[in-house]
């Protein structure tokens, strides 16, 4: 009898194995990108770059690209993991000729831009349809949430500069659709900006906002139903004047800065003013307390902005500031609600929070770092990350349930899309046979079950 000799199983490695596939579980990306019918419209905008004769798709080429993004890559020539599993993704194109549409279309500039955010709001209204209790708007409100995200570069890449970190690279401005406790988020608009752009920057909150309501199905590109929420960067004039401008009528809960005026005015508040802040499950926040101020710290701004201001035991090892008082720090927010206890706009606001759930998950999907030169490839580049970001977020919608909607890509990667399948062909048509003792196959075929359930695109 022999001894076997560590913790783990000795195994013979032998090459040429047949009818295997890996990443058998990106099956559920390839079919949610075919109920929402978001291959036909990307290949129906991107049309007038397809050269003659070409054998590929235009359309085809940047989904395999979003979907190599959602799988885990990094760079364009990650591509070639979908390559080597024909039967699941396809015939995909080489690694030149994915290089050569990237170029083509950064050459094009906002006209490939818009076509490309053209065919992803068409794709986001099906998929808010199809979801139903599960869709972002079930509450009859949508959140978006404005926030910025520094992208190292480890080269001199075009716009890439110094930043307010002493780090180099670039600081897009991103914006997510909340979808609450029970699910994730998904992108709706990503700006591309130089490392040295302001945090406080209207004119950028603006045009962020701009494409973020152009994602929107129409009835939400106005009016109080669309709430749109920011940290104290968007705290200026011009951004809070834009979105509550006469016909516009968004909602908004922006962070303000703590001036000199804003803490003489809360050292003024009675303390009968003071209520308890509470958490999501309704409990006393231990600790916090929030007020709302009124006279001349309002004048300057919007007519209907509501000047809400929080004080709370910092956390231990916590430094305060020169604006915090009674050894209290102070947080100040302006929203434009009514009709709800302070609270409750409170908390609201900061379940803002959960945009940086966001950001660290664009950043394992393809945001760690622009990995090309140019900053029009780079802004194709982002869009590719959208797509990516937007699949991870609409195949749980549309398929996943309880904790498994709340999965982040990491999770659905291990757990899911990794999972390899023997591929069977019966009656002319392939079968994938996920493994028996795989802990998530459940959850694959069960996922792919309601996926299959699902309506056709027209």
């Amino acid at each position: 009898m022999k001894k076997r000799i560590g913790s783990y199983p000795r195994v013979r490695v032998e090459g040429g194995g047949q009818a295997v596939v890996s990443q058998a579980g990106a099956v559920l990306l390839v079919e949610t990108v075919r109920k929402v019918g978001l291959d036909r419209a990307i290949s129906t905008v991107l049309t007038p770059w397809r050269r003659p004769r070409a054998v590929h798709d235009p359309g085809k080429i940047l989904l395999d690209v979003a979907l190599a993004v959602a799988l885990g890559g990094d760079c364009l020539a990650d591509v070639g993991m979908l390559r080597a599993e024909r039967a699941v993704f396809g015939p995909v194109a080489s690694d030149p000729t994915v290089s050569r549409l990237i170029d083509t279309l950064a050459t094009a500039g906002p006209k490939a831009l818009h076509a490309i955010r053209a065919a992803r709001a068409e794709a986001r209204e099906r998929v808010w349809n199809m979801a139903k209790n599960a869709a972002p708007d079930v509450a009859g409100q949508v959140i978006v949430d404005l926030d910025g995200v520094l992208v190292l570069a480890h080269s001199e890449k075009q716009d890439a500069t110094a930043t307010w970190k002493k780090t180099f690279g670039h600081h897009p401005l991103m914006a997510f659709v909340d979808h609450g406790s029970g699910g994730s988020g998904e992108p709706v608009a990503g700006l591309l900006r130089p490392g040295n752009a302001g945090s406080n920057t209207a004119a950028d909150h603006i045009s962020t906002a701009q494409l973020s309501l152009a994602q929107m199905p129409k009835k939400y590109r106005r009016g109080r139903q669309t709430l749109i929420r920011t940290d104290s960067a968007g705290g200026t004039h011009e951004f809070v004047a834009w979105l509550s401008k006469r016909g516009r009528w968004l909602s908004y809960s922006v962070g303000m800065t703590i001036t000199d005026a804003i803490h003489q005015a809360v050292l003024k508040v009675p303390p009968a003013s003071w209520t308890v802040a509470v958490e999501p499950d309704g409990e006393i926040r231990g600790g916090a307390w929030v007020a709302e101020l009124a006279g001349d710290v309002l004048q300057g701004w919007p007519e209907g902005m509501r000047l809400i201001v929080r004080k709370e035991r910092p956390h231990p090892g916590a430094q305060l500031r020169f604006t915090d008082a009674d050894g209290l720090r102070l947080t100040a927010f302006a929203t434009n609600t009514t009709g709800i206890p302070i609270a409750a706009l409170e908390l609201r606001h900061r379940q803002r929070a959960r945009a940086e759930d966001r950001i660290r998950n664009a950043r394992a999907t393809g945001l760690r770092n622009l990995p090309l030169h140019d900053t029009a490839q780079n802004q194709i580049w982002l869009e590719i990350v959208q797509i990516a970001l937007d699949l991870l977020a609409w195949m749980p919608m549309l398929a996943l349930t309880g904790k498994t909607r709340r999965w982040e890509p990491r999770r659905l990667r291990l757990r899911l899309f990794s999972a390899a399948a023997q591929i069977i062909t019966t009656s002319r048509r392939q079968h994938l046979r996920f493994a028996r003792h795989w802990p998530w196959t459940d959850v694959i075929t069960n996922a792919l079950a309601r996926l299959e359930a699902l309506p056709n695109p027209g």
